[in-house]
């Protein structure tokens, strides 16, 4: 299909098409070349401004779809005026036209690349409006308030009747609980859209390679006796209950003089930079050692960390080792459905809210997040009306937050709401 959007696209339709299409019927008709001469049978859809997606008159050309008949469509096109859309072009007009805000436009290309159902359904939910609607309610709720409280500071002599400051509290916890349930739904969206990087780490020869063949399912990683077989970082991305998950499987850690097994464990210490999430595998039959005990010195602070005490088959029925956060086999299986509990577990997945997840971005997060900031602030400030000038800074500084989310936000929308509900000056 080639679409066209613009204005007056009658008379290129016309050129190409033979014919202007009643709008929004699907037409059969001839398409032709610069020349006059018959390209291809097909469809032609017209969509009249602003009933389209981008908010222009939008022309569709449905040909048969072979690369060579669409290159000639698409150069018909080009000769009768129009021009090759810039990448995200038609789904930027569309937000320019108001027919999408900013985190509908932006789940446009998170549903493309959904990698799973999952993720998929998260995008549709942002797509269809679910995601701003949620923005929407909480920035007319601190509008709301800024009204009230804004009024009593630039009309202080008018007879205006202002809430109490403990209806004030009510309203701010009100609306800190709503944004707390959005950010929690975001965060489950962004963890289906970025998924997590997760780094295996450990002496040579504990079955890390043998871990990440495991949880992928399939032989990824050549698997020997010898110690310091994986020389390099090796990379899979697995899923687990819809999450995706990105293992980086890498070289052992020990003293050596090996100049291409220094070469590996360097990319490991980079793994690890990249990482969100480290798995230590230890030998169970050993426990963590003086050189894993290393090993946990060299990560950074902060890092979350699982110990994962590996090749529990090899134990004695009645062995007891070292207490860990899991024992496995990678051989046998046993342990790993833990494991991937564990890891959701860690990540802050939660089954019971993926239906409900917005498909979020980095900086829907952050904008999210300073907007819980500066609601903690107005709440301190709450009981102290005699800082309402803070108190009304800090309402402000979150809706800007929130606004940024979905790109709609002046203050002229402000004054539209005090002076359409105050009567001031009469």
């Amino acid at each position: 299909m080639v679409r066209v959007s613009g204005r007056n696209l009658q008379s290129l339709a016309l050129r190409v098409a033979a014919c202007v299409p009643e709008p929004r019927r699907a037409t059969l008709t001839r398409f032709r070349d610069e020349n006059g001469r018959v390209i291809d049978q097909g469809i032609a859809l017209y969509f009249p401004a602003p009933q389209s997606y981008t908010g222009e008159e939008v022309l569709e050309l449905q040909g048969h779809g072979g690369p060579a008949v669409m290159n000639l469509l698409l150069s018909s096109c080009l000769s009768a005026g129009a021009r090759l859309a810039q990448p995200g072009e038609f789904t930027l007009r569309a937000f320019l036209n108001n027919k999408l805000d900013l985190a509908q436009a932006e789940s446009v290309a998170d549903l493309i690349d959904a990698s799973n159902e999952e993720a998929a359904r998260c995008a549709i939910r942002s797509l269809q409006g679910e995601f701003s609607n949620a923005i929407h309610a909480l920035v007319q709720a601190l509008t709301d308030m800024r009204m009230l409280v804004e009024a009593s500071l630039d009309f202080s002599e008018e007879e205006i009747e202002l809430v109490s400051g403990k209806e004030l509290e009510i309203r701010l916890e009100c609306i800190r609980r709503q944004l707390e349930q959005v950010f929690n739904s975001a965060r489950q969206g962004s963890l289906l859209r970025e998924g997590i990087w997760i780094a295996l780490v450990g002496q040579p020869n504990v079955g890390k390679s043998s871990l990440l063949n495991r949880l992928a399912g399939e032989e990824v990683a050549i698997v020997t006796e010898i110690p310091g077989t994986t020389r390099d970082v090796i990379r899979q991305a697995i899923e687990i209950e819809g999450v995706p998950l990105h293992l980086l499987d890498t070289a052992g850690l020990r003293e050596t003089e090996d100049a291409v097994e220094k070469m590996g464990m360097a990319r490991t210490r980079s793994a690890i930079d990249k990482a969100s999430i480290v798995l230590l595998v230890v030998d169970s039959r050993v426990g963590v050692t003086p050189e894993d005990q290393a090993i946990l010195a060299s990560l950074p602070a902060g890092l979350r960390l699982i110990v994962v005490h590996n090749k529990t088959d090899l134990l004695e029925p009645a062995s007891d080792s070292a207490t860990a956060d899991i024992r496995v086999s990678a051989k046998t299986g046993a342990g790993i459905g833990l494991l991937r509990q564990r890891l959701l577990e860690m990540i802050g997945w939660q089954s019971s809210a993926g239906e409900g997840a917005f498909m979020a971005r980095q900086r829907h997060l952050s904008a999210l997040t300073t907007a819980q900031t500066h609601l903690e602030a107005a709440c301190a400030l709450a009981n102290s009306m005699d800082q309402v000038d803070l108190f009304a800074e800090e309402l402000r500084l979150a809706q800007l937050a929130l606004s940024s989310i979905t790109g709609e936000f002046s203050a002229d929308d402000l004054l539209g709401e005090i002076f359409s509900r105050f009567c001031i000056g009469k």
